[in-house]
């Protein structure tokens, strides 16, 4: 039987409470700061507290700078790192992090790189886990590295890239953007209903992981989607040093045509601008 008389083990504060304590300024005067912590994987949730801190002193649609308060984290983040961050928040990570990572992100910033002495290739190794930006309305994701599996699941308004994502990746989309760098696994795009995704294919392979069913591929042919992609990618390598970012950048107008732009069958017919004179004469299902 459950002695109820035994004590309850204590649970330890997160980090966010020291982010709290030490970022007072900015809490209690919208003082513009930037803290630094080391961290390892049993840190969970962190910046979630202090967003919602940010949302009762500035509100959800705040006017503060995305990057009002900077948080640089060093080492291996616990799960679900910047769940539900909001704007004026920014966490960036020198290491790794594990799955749920921006979890919820409600249009916070994360970004997160290797560490400087690692000597591994960032796009051919994973550095955030799995079910990143699950259902997402609002942010950006900059992570130079790959994804794990079902990568930016029901993400419903943020914008990421990253350098290659597992299975099931942009499963059940309804909207935001995902730009992939490197190889996807299988099932990628399965019940994906809004929302664009950008992969980068010199293989010409990427279609054969694809879910084809609520999606359609082509080309990046008109200027609006082709600035946007350009745009992404330079934020990323802005945010992150990415390797890959800058080989693509600097070849821009050779690699461009490496990318297929992966857009929802219903939302063809409802978009801004359109995919191609092609895609345009293909009826939507």
């Amino acid at each position: 039987t459950y002695d109820r008389t035994k004590p309850r083990n204590a649970v330890p504060d997160t980090l966010d409470a020291e982010i709290i304590k030490d970022g007072h300024r900015f809490f209690e005067d919208g003082e513009k700061m930037q803290l630094s912590y080391a961290v390892r994987n049993t840190l969970r949730t962190i910046g979630t507290r202090a967003s919602s801190h940010i949302v009762k002193k500035f509100g959800m649609r705040n006017a503060l700078q995305p990057d009002h308060l900077t948080v640089k984290l060093t080492g291996s983040c616990g799960q679900s790192l910047g769940a539900f961050s909001v704007r004026g928040l920014k966490l960036e990570v020198q290491g790794d992090a594990n799955d749920y990572v921006g979890k919820g992100l409600s249009g916070g910033t994360i970004t997160v790189r290797p560490l400087m002495s690692s000597p591994l290739k960032a796009e051919e190794n994973t550095i955030i886990g799995n079910t990143v930006l699950y259902g997402a309305t609002d942010g950006f994701l900059f992570a130079s590295g790959r994804a794990g599996e079902r990568f930016a699941v029901r993400n419903s308004g943020a914008s990421v890239v990253v350098e290659g994502c597992g299975s099931n990746g942009c499963e059940y989309m309804t909207g935001g953007v995902a730009v992939i760098l490197g190889r996807t696994g299988a099932n990628f795009g399965a019940g994906m209903t809004g929302g664009m995704a950008y992969v980068y294919d010199p293989e010409g392979v990427a279609e054969d992981f694809m879910n084809l069913e609520s999606i359609l591929t082509c080309a990046v042919e008109h200027p609006h989607w082709e600035m946007q992609l350009k745009g992404l990618i330079a934020r990323h390598l802005e945010e992150t040093g990415s390797r890959i970012a800058e080989r693509i950048l600097s070849n821009w107008d050779r690699e461009r045509l490496n990318f297929l732009q992966v857009c929802p069958k219903e939302m063809v017919d409802r978009l801004p601008y359109p995919l191609s004179d092609e895609v345009a004469k293909v009826p939507a299902e």
